[in-house]
């Protein structure tokens, strides 16, 4: 009783040192991932705050906003950044090897974390049901209300400045202690340029009117050049009128007020909605679209074609089998009838029918870019509809990736950590946006786009988790290059090293009796084998593997034998053992059913073949190369 009494304190001390770990790394990893996104922001709209005049507040809270809205985004990369550099720190200091020898297996000591990052989950879920709509609706408006804002006007010397509508200034020289203009030129081309205005003064003063909805601009010493083209007649030059003046005041109509939007604008698209005003919008509008289908369908049947017209039931339902318009016994010859008729009326019939034909193309293109615009609706709330759901999925996913890779790696700090966690979220943010352009556009289906990286990613997370629970080297390099040399068949090099200390000496007669052996193998092999197999043999008998999976264990266990010999040059020699292992190319039908199919489909099963015929004639060679060795050996022995 006590025992157990000792293991549950252990076991919470265990999870309240694994809390304390992990969650000053989640939150730094979520600021330092949140400050990222939030520059990509600042840099994609940079253009339309830069030169507003804007109040700091004003950019403080479309930052704040937009911080709220890059939430989904920053959420799983901390989780999956975080949990990598705790079970990496965990892993690095063998702690987690301490928690193993305790009997305390990986997926209890992740227990804690699971529950916590489940937590998480649940918040996130209702963090975009709630929260998120809300946010983007302000900061959507905030942006939307910064981008009509009038540019601070800031006039240059020496050249145009056109961020006025409907004027060009120029200015020569500024003042800037006084505020005077010197040589102001201004076209005014705000009611057209056949009616534009040239003005031209020596100095001028630029001023706000109090309301903020007007340019105050004080000239003097100037003249002023408008156009008369209201006087002109066709065929003659357009005359004008000259005014000089010393003394001249007009007002440009500038709005430098910021305004903002009515919000409830875009609390009716779909990033203002939670689940159930989307699912309201969902079934209003494709309870539209199913009717307008019908009428449409109704419309169409109804037609006349060509003499033909398809009969509805009562009720304008399920059409009745066709039935043909009485028609004459006998139907003319349009063609006839036409080139009968006068060619005043060929050509109004003509025309007529080209119109009717138009309206009708026009009537139905108009239908469907009215169901496009429809279906498209139904998309995007669909869409938003499964963002509520993906984010939660996604914060599970990337900890279950993170975790198992983080104690599989055993790399603490930020390098390592970073490195793999931008990968993987790179991958899984490449698939999930084709994914939902695809959605999008209605190449696939909605649920298809919008989970496809889930499903793609979800069997990576059980992989590693599997493979950290049982310890599997999943990052061993020589492991991962044994399997690329077998997939590739790439020839292995010998490894072996002359002892400096022996414990156990060869046996002179068991060593030549086993080379003798390795020699008989390999000549008996090389016999059978005289050269790569026809394809017709090839694809019926192939080689044997279980002899050539024995000639490779009996290499390296003549290898791994003499390699405990006193003599350097016996030693030296087995480096020229070479390695041979059995590859399913060199009997790749295994049944008799796949050599038929393989030679019924010839042209298909000529290419493997040919890779087939070039690994047969590398594995023969190495083969000749060990019965070589094996002689040089057999000299080399006592």
């Amino acid at each position: 009783m006590r025992s157990q009494f000792c293991i549950v304190i252990i076991f919470k001390r265990l999870h309240i040192f694994l809390l304390r770990t992990f969650l000053p790394l989640f939150v730094m990893t979520f600021f330092i991932v949140l400050f990222i996104v939030l520059m990509q922001f600042l840099w994609r709209y940079i253009d339309d705050l830069v030169g507003k005049g804007l109040e700091i507040k004003i950019i403080a809270e479309l930052f704040f906003y937009a911080a709220v809205s890059m939430v989904p985004t920053a959420l799983p990369l901390a989780i999956l950044l975080a949990s990598l550099m705790t079970f990496g720190n965990l892993g690095e200091k063998f702690e987690l090897t301490a928690m193993k020898a305790a009997g305390v297996s990986l997926l209890r000591t992740m227990s804690p974390l699971i529950i916590f990052i489940s937590m998480v989950a649940v918040g996130a879920f209702f963090f975009q049901n709630d929260v998120l709509p809300k946010a983007q609706v302000k900061m959507w408006t905030l942006l939307f209300s910064v981008k009509q804002k009038s540019p601070e006007l800031e006039i240059p010397e020496g050249v145009f400045y056109d961020r006025i509508p409907g004027f060009n200034l120029y200015v020569k020289e500024k003042n800037h202690d006084t505020g005077i203009l010197r040589e102001v030129m201004i076209y005014d081309i705000s009611k057209g340029y056949d009616k534009g205005t040239i003005l031209l003064a020596d100095s001028a003063r630029l001023a706000f009117a109090k309301a903020g909805d007007y340019l105050y601009l004080h000239l003097w010493q100037g003249e002023q050049f408008d156009n008369l083209s209201d006087q002109s007649t066709p065929g003659q030059n357009i005359p004008f009128r000259r005014e000089t003046f010393d003394d001249k005041q007009i007002f440009i109509p500038f709005n430098n007020n910021f305004n903002r939007l009515d919000e409830q604008g875009m609390r009716n698209q779909y990033v203002g909605k939670n689940i159930t005003q989307l699912r309201h919008t969902i079934d209003s509008v494709q309870h539209r679209v199913d009717s307008v289908g019908k009428v449409n369908s109704a419309y169409l049947r109804s037609r006349d074609y060509g003499g033909v017209r398809t009969r509805l039931d009562k009720k304008g339902r399920n059409p009745l089998p066709y039935q043909a318009v009485k028609m004459p016994a006998r139907v003319p010859d349009i063609d006839s009838l036409l080139a009968a008729a006068p060619a005043s009326k060929q050509e109004m019939i003509l025309s007529q029918a080209a119109r009717k034909a138009e309206m009708n193309r026009a009537d139905v293109q108009f239908k469907i870019e009215a169901m496009k615009d429809d279906m498209s609706t139904i998309r995007r709330h669909e869409i938003e509809l499964m963002k509520k759901f993906t984010l939660s999925v996604a914060c599970l996913l990337f900890f279950f990736i993170g975790a198992p890779l983080g104690a599989i790696i055993r790399k603490g700090g930020l390098g390592t950590p970073l490195v793999i966690s931008v990968f993987i979220f790179i991958v899984y943010y490449i698939i999930d946006n084709s994914g939902y352009k695809l959605a999008r556009d209605g190449k696939w289906p909605v649920w298809e786009g919008m989970w496809i990286s889930t499903f793609i990613l979800a069997p990576t997370g059980i992989y590693v988790t599997w493979k950290a629970m049982n310890d599997s080297a999943v990052f061993n390099p020589d492991a991962w290059l044994a399997l690329l040399n077998r997939i590739t068949g790439r020839q292995l090099t010998r490894s072996v090293t002359f002892k400096e200390v022996i414990i156990n000496d060869i046996d002179p007669l068991k060593a030549r009796r086993d080379v003798e052996q390795l020699t008989a193998s390999t000549s008996a092999f090389t016999e059978r084998y005289k050269r790569p197999q026809l394809f017709f043999t090839y694809w019926w008998r192939g080689m044997d593997e279980s002899r050539i999976s024995a000639i490779g264990a009996e290499l390296d266990s003549l290898a791994d034998y003499l390699s405990d010999s006193r003599d350097k040059a016996v030693v030296n020699k087995l480096l020229d053992l070479p390695v041979i292992s059995s590859q399913w190319i060199y009997r790749p039908a295994r049944a008799r059913w796949q050599s038929v199919a393989a030679m019924v489909l010839f042209p298909l099963s000529l290419p493997l073949w040919l890779v087939g015929v070039m690994r047969q004639r590398r594995l023969l060679a190495s083969m000749k190369q060990a019965g070589v060795t094996t002689r040089q050996l057999l000299e080399l022995l006592p």
